[in-house]
């Protein structure tokens, strides 16, 4: 994969939306609400501060994070529908 985000902004791949309720009862796909979970895939080289000082990002490559439902623009990247946000965008960090 060839992009690197700028800045403050991450690189995110959804997690699967579940076709299940913990009921067994099954969504069919028109009904599935889009999670507000993925995993970090690619990260910027951090915020810029008014001094000019550059701050690394609290997350890195590999964090499951949990991001605002209206987060990010949806991008198509080696036919992958990934997610790009700024890091202010992402709730925290699971586990």
């Amino acid at each position: 994969m060839n992009f690197r985000p700028l800045h403050d902004r991450v690189l995110v791949r959804r997690a699967e939306a579940e076709t299940k309720t913990a009921g067994g009862i099954i969504i069919p796909g028109t009904a599935e609400e889009k999670p507000s979970e993925g995993e970090i895939v690619a990260a910027g080289s951090g915020y810029i501060n008014d001094d000019g000082q550059v701050r690394a990002l609290d997350v890195k490559v590999g964090d499951r994070v949990i991001f605002s439902k209206w987060a990010g623009t949806e991008v198509t990247i080696d036919g992958e529908d990934l997610m790009v946000m700024k890091e202010s965008d992402i709730i925290g960090i699971v586990g």
